[in-house]
């Protein structure tokens, strides 16, 4: 009768350990989910764009248009930096209102 007393005080404190864990885990997994969430719908907010997926890839894509613009320019092409920038501004003005 011990032996089972033993052995059940011992599963509920492993337990509550792994519960424990896992609501240490959810309560910083969610925190982060929040602040990416409040993070992309300030930048949404500021640029005037859509929040969404495809809005996001297409940022990211503008953006690294205009980098390879400047970076072209920077390395003394001048044709090649008007193309990368005059790309990077027509997605850029596509996905802005």
């Amino acid at each position: 009768m011990q032996v089972e007393g033993f052995f059940e005080g011992l599963g509920e404190a492993l337990g509550r350990a792994i519960r424990f864990i896992v609501d240490m885990l959810s309560g910083v997994l969610g925190a982060m989910a929040d602040a990416i969430d409040d993070f992309l719908h300030g930048l949404a907010r500021a640029i005037g764009m859509d929040v969404s997926i495809f809005s996001i890839i297409l940022l990211i894509i503008g953006l690294l248009f205009l980098f390879n613009g400047v970076r072209s320019f920077l390395r003394g092409s001048i044709i090649g930096g008007v193309i990368w920038l005059f790309l990077g501004l027509i997605v850029m003005g596509w996905l802005i209102r």
